[in-house]
């Protein structure tokens, strides 16, 4: 019996690695082919450097910036800025979106207002931002906070909206005070929904730091774009663009999808292969 229960165990674990290696070979695969095309097509035809660069002007220009140190610099700023911001923006939408949860007059009161401001997220800060906090720090902190904090508490929200008024009320009758009912109940119950909310805040996040940057900052990708731009430097730009979505996928891929995927799995939303 336990043979073959060993036997029946291995072609999963076999399954389950052959579908990881084929999600990153699909994921790989049209870098790659975007990378090949970019190798043939520029100097095929002679495109204008100004125009668009070479792989090995962006190479040169990458080791350059890895050598006097300025990428370094540039990337350090940004990931403080929209970890500081993000940070910020979960710790205050989180109470919020529990708050609206559990509470229908204040979602009734709320949602609306949420529902507006999740539109002007991000980007169209900036201006007033600048007026209130200066060219700086504090407006692009602002700027990522907002981004992120309007679609952290409505996924909050969605999340306690969700779990089922039997199993609050068991909780209560088993003598589970606010305390443990937020940390036992309400907290884990919404806590899928808060990370799909962070994930997608910090897609947005990543969007209002550059777009911040290029105005507010003497330092950042963001602004390393916009002086690059200045003085025709394309292989620095598509440098920069590189760097900003290689960072995202990083976060992304090693850092929010599993976390994502092990708060689905702990609170019985899927099964595990």
């Amino acid at each position: 019996m336990l043979v073959i229960s060993s036997q029946k165990i291995r072609p999963r674990w076999m399954m389950r690695g052959f579908s990881s290696l084929a999600g990153a070979a699909m994921f790989v695969a049209p870098l790659l082919v975007l990378v090949m095309l970019w190798a043939i097509i520029v100097p095929l035809f002679q495109i204008d450097p100004r125009v668009f660069p070479s792989i090995g002007a962006v190479g040169a220009a990458a080791m350059d910036s890895i050598r006097d140190g300025t990428l370094i610099n540039h990337v350090g700023a940004s990931l403080l800025r929209v970890g500081l911001g993000t940070l910020i923006g979960v710790v205050t939408a989180v109470p919020l979106g529990i708050a609206m949860g559990v509470s229908p007059a204040v979602s009734t009161f709320l949602t609306p207002l949420f529902r507006f401001f999740s539109v002007l997220a991000g980007i169209a800060w900036i201006p007033i931002a600048t007026l209130w906090f200066g060219y700086g720090f504090g407006a692009i902190i602002f700027v990522i906070f907002n981004a992120v904090f309007f679609v952290v508490a409505y996924n909050t929200l969605l999340g306690v909206s969700t779990i089922p008024h039997s199993l609050r009320n068991a909780a209560a009758s088993l003598g589970a005070g606010r305390w443990s009912l937020l940390t036992q109940v309400l907290l884990p119950g919404a806590l899928p929904n808060i990370v799909t909310g962070i994930r997608t805040g910090l897609g947005f996040a990543w969007r209002g730091l550059i777009a911040a940057e290029m105005i507010a900052t003497n330092v950042g990708l963001g602004y390393m774009l916009f002086v690059a731009r200045d003085f025709y430097r394309t292989e620095v730009i598509v440098l920069g663009m590189i760097v900003i979505g290689v960072l995202w996928l990083l976060i992304d891929r090693l850092v929010l999808v599993p976390l994502e995927r092990s708060t689905i799995e702990r609170w019985g939303m899927v099964r595990r292969a």
